[in-house]
């Protein structure tokens, strides 16, 4: 055998080192964000199911070309097909799309509209419309930054400076810049071409083919809050122009009269006298027609959508009577609306919200879904899916203990809850195939025992929680459940879960009520009454009135008002328990629920504010910090809290952080109570000072809302659930902790280096892996030393069980009595 070597690792990175001359910085200067670029943040995906395709843009020349605009994860660019994906729009400052178009005549003129233009609960806001001049390689905002959600463009067909926008506007206010824009000079000024009220906007826009000069609008009003969802109103409508937007008019004969809800239209490319509406009303709603350009219509059919997520429409490009319904499922019409049929979605994800339809090969559909983008070359006879999108919406993230390498598991929109990796063995990375499903439906907060890495809680909307069992497969349903002749419980659609810090069996589960549980969930006990306001939802006012039950689609989508959606135990008095609701109260009890103390007053936070978050602090008992968020007001100041005596006073420590990108979760380092991490709609933020002072942490992370954050203390690295692309590991964040404006002005520093896990990658189709110089070398702590140990074992690998073995027989040959740490293949 060959010599065994012990050699202690220490190396260096561009994360551990920085070097400044003396001069550069001052000794009185801020933290900058360029300044921690050597901290870069780390992609792990998943792919596994992708995320929300809002629009697809196709080259007509190249239609191997083509763009996405994600719902909420920016603009993906192809050449080749989808064989490989580039995001194009991560530097820029919003991150939700809701429409991309190529101007006809110049197909490296990309308009992109940012805000995602549907009205649901997960909904984020943009900055205005974006446009690009080099087929998305530079971008310039060119204005309209108040209207936050942008429905749809009409590019004249010779122009591509003419150009038309649906303006949708705020979604949780009114005014803003909503209407129909017009600019002949692409895009340096606009003119409002139409203008209807400040609570209603326009989600779509459409261009007659023959004649730029006629043009179409569907006008929506609707508003969404917190405790409710209108989606419509007597000032929907559908109107028409033919001089370019100088005069409008509404179309009415033969549509529904009174209120309506969001209307879907196309016009047929193969007959343009042809013009469908899809309009969302109770009983007198469907789909309808007109042969004559708008000025007549027939009812087809009762077809109709959810207003508040699909309710689009699209025309075949050859057949003037085939048109495609965004649903749940995909359907269309083969017979001009009279019947409408689901296309076809075996092994596709559902809800579908875009479509491109090949002139070429009508057969031949491009699918953008909750599920991310599918191919079919058979009218969905069969689908592809690209697995090379990591767009997936996560709302909360939890980490394990496993070793070698924790896990990262996560809730999603619509896409279940996931387990995966942080790191793999392999020479791939990790990969889809990596990722497992813990639980259906919408995930949100898992938790895992952090004795046990194979005890796994997951649960979907409205409380639906399990108990999944990693080895095994299990999985069991634990939510808790009325008794004889108790009321129904009220369930967020994210209900918030705890393990309790000081026993790995204890759970906290909460409704309107706290429910405790010993036992893992087997069985459940409330501690607690009803913790909210409990406000009659249907008493407050939406856009300036209160409506009447038969409002369209009221409180449609939208959780029940009045439960708990935070929850947190100080890991330091047991049985000190924080709840937030998402009424604006935060309810403290020091006696595991005995008593209960209301606190429903917050210097600076409007009243009723959603509590997105409550952590105690991991270093004093009576310390702990609050997240509010009031976006779905219209308000989108940073709220974050700190109260020193255990939630009686609070005083703000927003600081600097920026006045327009609502908190939505917070982290306490666990060495240093000073160091505090927030997950912004639009970044990741960092004090060291706490909470007195932010520098934003961006190098490797583009512009996008992190919805949640955890920190793996053995390997003190910080995971971030992003809402659009996946999950985020800044790994070996000690730097932060000690890092100053003092230190910043020496010369140079090296920064603590931790121990470090070396292992030779493996290639799963069957290499043997390759280690230094061709040999084969493993290398990991040993507890004992807290060293790093290199085994040089000469033959390849064939597991880790036999380099273990091989190990031991070294040791032991060299007299040592310690055994390399057991370890399993």
């Amino acid at each position: 055998m060959r010599k065994f070597l012990l050699l202690p690792l220490f190396f260096l990175c561009s994360s551990a080192i920085y070097s400044q001359k003396k001069q550069a910085i001052p000794a009185n200067a801020g933290i900058k964000t360029e300044t921690l670029s050597g901290l870069k943040l780390r992609s792990i995906g998943p792919a596994l199911t992708s995320g929300r395709i809002a629009d697809i843009a196709v080259n007509p020349e190249k239609t191997q070309e083509f763009y996405l605009g994600v719902a909420s994860g920016g603009v993906w660019k192809t050449t080749n097909a989808g064989t490989t994906f580039q995001p194009i729009f991560d530097d820029q400052a919003s991150f939700s799309i809701g429409c991309v178009s190529l101007a006809p005549s110049n197909p490296h003129t990309v308009w992109v509209g940012s805000g995602e233009n549907n009205n649901q609960r997960s909904v984020a806001y943009g900055d205005g419309v974006y446009k690009s001049t080099d087929g998305g390689a530079s971008w310039k905002n060119m204005g309209l930054k108040n209207s936050e959600h942008i429905g749809m463009f009409a590019i004249h067909p010779e122009d591509a400076n003419t150009v038309y926008v649906a303006a949708y506007g705020p979604l949780w206010a009114s005014g803003g810049d909503r209407g129909i824009y017009k600019t002949t000079d692409g895009g340096e000024n606009w003119i409002k071409s139409l203008d209807v009220s400040e609570n209603t906007g326009f989600n779509e826009v459409h261009m007659d083919p023959r004649d730029p000069n006629t043009l179409y609008a569907t006008a929506h009003q609707r508003r969404r809050h917190v405790f409710t969802y209108i989606d419509g109103g007597p000032e929907t409508a559908i109107y028409k122009t033919t001089d370019a937007g100088k005069t409008w008019r509404k179309l009415e004969s033969g549509l529904p009269k009174g209120d309506k809800g969001r209307i879907g239209m196309d016009i047929s490319p193969a007959n343009p006298d042809v013009i469908y509406a899809m309009i969302a009303a109770p009983e007198k709603g469907g789909f309808f027609r007109s042969n004559d350009r708008g000025e007549s219509w027939k009812k087809m059919s009762d077809h109709q959508t959810s207003g508040n997520y699909y309710q689009e429409i699209i025309c075949d490009p050859l057949d003037v009577n085939k048109v495609f319904s965004m649903d749940t499922w995909l359907h269309h019409t083969a017979d001009g609306g009279k019947t409408f049929v689901e296309s076809g979605e075996k092994s596709k994800h559902v809800d579908n919200h875009c479509i491109w339809i090949d002139p070429s090969n009508t057969d031949h559909w491009r699918v953008g879904c909750d599920g991310g983008l599918y191919e079919t070359w058979n009218a969905a006879g069969d689908w592809h899916y690209f697995p090379n999108l990591p767009i997936t919406q996560f709302y909360k993230v939890a980490l394990d203990n496993d070793k070698p390498f924790y896990n990262v598991y996560g809730g999603t929109q619509d896409n279940n809850t996931q387990g995966g990796p942080s790191r793999t063995l392999s020479d791939h990375g990790i990969m889809n195939s990596d990722w497992y499903i813990t639980n259906g439906g919408d995930g949100f907060e898992p938790q895992i025992d952090p004795t046990n890495p194979d005890i796994v809680y997951g649960q979907a909307q409205y409380g639906w929680l399990v108990r999944y069992d990693r080895k095994s497969g299990e999985r069991v349903s634990i939510q808790p459940q009325p008794k004889k002749g108790e009321e129904a419980f009220r369930w967020n659609w994210d209900a918030p879960l705890l393990i309790s810090p000081h026993n790995p069996s204890r759970l906290y589960f909460a409704a309107n009520v706290l429910f405790k549980s010993e036992d893992r969930g087997q069985s459940w006990e409330t501690i607690s009454g009803d913790l909210t306001q409990q406000i009659d939802r249907n008493t407050l006012p939406v856009m300036g009135r209160v409506w009447e039950a038969e409002a369209i689609a009221k409180n449609e989508s939208t959780s029940i008002y009045g439960n708990c959606v935070a929850i947190d135990e100080s890991p330091i008095a047991a049985g000190t328990i924080y709840i937030g609701t998402d009424d604006g109260l935060i309810q403290v009890t020091r006696d595991n629920g005995k008593n209960w103390k209301k606190i429903s007053a917050f210097a600076g936070v409007p009243a009723k504010t959603y509590v997105s978050m409550i952590r105690a602090s991991q270093h004093d008992a009576n310390t702990v910090y609050a997240v509010f968020n009031n976006h779905k007001n219209g308000d989108f100041k940073p709220y974050v809290l700190k109260s020193l005596n255990s939630g009686d006073t609070w005083t703000s420590i927003a600081g600097n952080l920026p006045k327009s990108g609502p908190v939505h979760a917070i982290a306490q380092d666990h060495t240093d109570q000073n160091l505090l991490f927030v997950g912004t709609e639009f970044g990741l933020f960092y004090s060291n000072d706490g909470g007195g002072n932010w520098t934003q942490l961006k190098a490797g992370l583009p512009t996008i809302a992190v919805r949640d954050l955890a920190i793996q203390q053995r390997e003190n690295d910080l995971v971030l659930a992003t809402f659009g692309r996946g999950f985020y590991v800044l790994d070996d964040y000690t730097p932060l902790r000690t890092i100053n404006k003092d230190l910043l002005a020496q010369s140079a520093h090296i920064f603590p280096v931790k121990p470090a896990l070396q292992y030779i990658p493996s290639d799963r189709m069957g290499g043997s892996g390759k280690g230094h110089m061709g040999e084969s070398y493993f290398l990991s702590e040993n507890p004992p030393f807290g060293a790093v140990f290199t085994f040089y074992v000469g033959d390849s690998i064939r597991g880790l069980k036999d380099t273990r073995l091989k190990a031991n027989e070294a040791l032991k040959k060299d007299g040592k009595d310690i055994a390399y740490p057991d370890l399993e293949t």
